[in-house]
Order: C-alpha cells, then sequence, then structure tokens
C-alpha cells in the first residue's frame, strides 16, 4: 500500500461544539443531511435493545472491522454554517482532520490525545482522548451491549445507533447513520450538553490504505 502524507491545510476559530462535530466524521459517502432526530428523549438502554439489536451490532462490526480509512468530509453546524475538508482515520485511536481554505485549522488525534490547531490565532488546544465520544468511535470494536447506547432505530434504508457516556463527556451524544442494506456510514450527528447539532457528512472514501506516521503525530514541545 502507498503511503499517504497528510499536508495541511486549514481558519476560523473551533468552538468545542464545533470540536464535537469535527471529531466523529469518518465512513462512506451519500445522502443528504438527516434532521437531529436525536434531540427527542433517548430511550434506555433496555428499551433500546429492542430495536432490532442484531442489525445494529452487525453493522457496528463492520465498521469497526475497517481500520484504516480517508476522505472528504462537510460539517453543518447549528447554525447551518459549512465548513469542508479532508479526514484520515486509522484504528485504534489515531485520526486527523484537514479543514480547506480559507480555515487554517487541523484536528490531530495521536491515540492518547486530540489537538486543535488554529494556525489564524495560533492556538492549540488538548483535550484527553478517553474523555471525548471519539474515543467510541475510534476503538478497535463498538461494543453495543455497553452502556453507552442510548437507541439503536432500524429502518429499510437507514439504520441509527445512538451512543453516550454521561460519566465521561456529560450530555453529548454520537449518532452514527448507517445504509442497513451496504452498512456503509453515511453520516454522524453530534448533539451537544445544549441540544444543539452538528451534522458531518462523508464523501470520496478509500478503506485499507496506509499513512505515514507523521499524520498523526502531535508536537508536545509547543
Amino acid at each position: 500500500m502507498t503511503k499517504f502524507d497528510a499536508q495541511p491545510s486549514s481558519r476560523l476559530s473551533l468552538s468545542r461544539r464545533h470540536f464535537l462535530g469535527a471529531v466523529v466524521a469518518v465512513g462512506a459517502a451519500g445522502v443528504l443531511p438527516v434532521s437531529a432526530f436525536a434531540q427527542a428523549q433517548a430511550p434506555t438502554q433496555a428499551a433500546a435493545a429492542t430495536l432490532n439489536p442484531g442489525i445494529a451490532q452487525a453493522i457496528a462490526d463492520h465498521f469497526s472491522s475497517i481500520k484504516s480509512m480517508k476522505g472528504g468530509f462537510l460539517q453543518i453546524g447549528p447554525r447551518g454554517d459549512q465548513m469542508s475538508g479532508a479526514f484520515f482515520i486509522q484504528r485504534p485511536g489515531k485520526m486527523r482532520f484537514n479543514y480547506d481554505p480559507p480555515s487554517r485549522m487541523r484536528v490531530i488525534c495521536d491515540g492518547n490525545n486530540v489537538q486543535v490547531i488554529n494556525d489564524q490565532t495560533q492556538t492549540r488546544n488538548m483535550y484527553q482522548l478517553s474523555k471525548t465520544p471519539l474515543s467510541l468511535l475510534l476503538a478497535n470494536k463498538i461494543d453495543l451491549s455497553a452502556d453507552m447506547v442510548r437507541n439503536v432505530d432500524s429502518q429499510p434504508d437507514l439504520t441509527k445507533i445512538t451512543l453516550g457516556n454521561r460519566t465521561v463527556f456529560g450530555d453529548s451524544t454520537i449518532t452514527m447513520i448507517f445504509d442497513s442494506k451496504s452498512y456503509d456510514l453515511r453520516q454522524w450527528t453530534v448533539i451537544d450538553p445544549q441540544g444543539k447539532t452538528t451534522d458531518v457528512i462523508i464523501n470520496n472514501v478509500k478503506t485499507n490504505v496506509a499513512f505515514d506516521d507523521s499524520v498523526f503525530r502531535i508536537d508536545y514541545t509547543r
């Protein structure tokens, strides 16, 4: 496999809400934004388990079996603001987002921490990976039997799996939206503790790619 070196391309300041949206943009392309269905009160794990858990776990297993991928993304914020760019994923725990110009922003996860870099404001903010929703999604296996499952909604066309962990990151939730037939991930939606949503839609995805180690390297000396 050919080594791929991501070049930084990113200006807008990134709030924690946009950070949450950014770190969940992974998967395959294909659908228009889905409305913020997850704003409704999430059922308990027991209720979620009645909503076809078999297909949900099969979909989660398919997604977690993809160990590396890259592609483009469109991020739609709570006010309808849009940002695009390229993402790079390598399990377990590694990710990078490069935002398209005029943004000068990028997000890097090295398996331990997540760093949000804004070259315009000369800021670098660090988050512990285990304290972010990203930790649920970059693991080697997504286990839907755990207490992180808020809801599973399986429809003929789309299956929606909502994950959350109040102990770790409060009331933020991630909803993964998959094609019910192909099991491909189409979109992720993040809802922050204030109930505001950020949608991320994916395109031009390639899987099973190799990356240079520098793609996911965080400079801790700065």
